[in-house]
């Protein structure tokens, strides 16, 4: 733990130095600026952005933003200072189409999701979209967000045509696929291997979805927390 501690204060004074040094100097800035968002270290964050960097610098490995990436790596101060930058692009898309709001709504963060979504960012696109991460995720309450600004409950992923309440359902995602269908999920819709829902339920043993599908459950508005 020890070395942890002063490996990451090492870390940290080498990101404070080069963020005050002229950025000709700085051969690895975008290295710098990336690191400081995995390391969740605002000042030199904020201090390599006030040395002409900017908020929308792209992590190279996946395409993704300092934004998504601050998200998915659940670096919360570092999202903060992106956020709040001027100039923040809210919509930038990575190699394979994945959205801030989509990594926010993977990993369940919910208090991203609302800041985003209260930025009115895009809800439906075409291919994979936001739902469906939630629905991967099982998180009913960021369901709910988005449900409430207008994302397609029965969107279809690409190629295989999986809606949100199967990919819920082949999870075992019971409180999700019981909001879903509550919310008027087709449960009907069949996937490119003619699977519905339920059937996707069966084949993946998940039996309290099951329970779900078939009625024998608790309605989602009525269910005490914790179930």
């Amino acid at each position: 733990m020890l070395k942890q501690i002063v490996a990451r204060s090492f870390y940290l004074a080498s990101l404070a130095l080069a963020a005050l040094m002229p950025l000709s100097a700085q051969a690895g800035s975008y290295e710098d600026y990336i690191t400081a968002v995995k390391m969740d270290a605002p000042r030199e964050l904020q201090a390599l952005i006030k040395r002409g960097l900017g908020p929308n610098v792209i992590e190279p490995q996946r395409g993704y933003s300092a934004l998504t990436l601050s998200i998915r790596e659940d670096s919360m101060k570092a999202f903060d200072v992106l956020f709040n930058t001027p100039g923040i692009d809210l919509e930038v898309k990575a190699k394979n189409g994945d959205t801030a709001l989509m990594i926010a709504a993977f990993y369940g963060n919910q208090r991203v999701v609302k800041l985003l979504l209260d930025k009115e960012v895009e809800v439906n696109r075409p291919g994979w979209a936001a739902l469906h991460y939630a629905a991967i995720n099982g998180n009913p309450n960021i369901i709910k967000q988005l449900l409430d600004a207008s994302a397609y409950i029965d969107a279809e992923s690409p190629d295989d045509k999986m809606t949100p309440i199967m990919l819920a359902a082949m999870r075992g995602r019971t409180a999700a696929v019981r909001l879903l269908k509550e919310e008027g999920a087709d449960v009907t819709l069949k996937n490119a291997d003619g699977m519905t829902a339920l059937d996707l339920a069966r084949r993946f043993d998940q039996k309290e979805v099951v329970e779900e599908l078939t009625g024998q459950h608790t309605p989602w508005s009525l269910q005490k927390p914790g179930q």
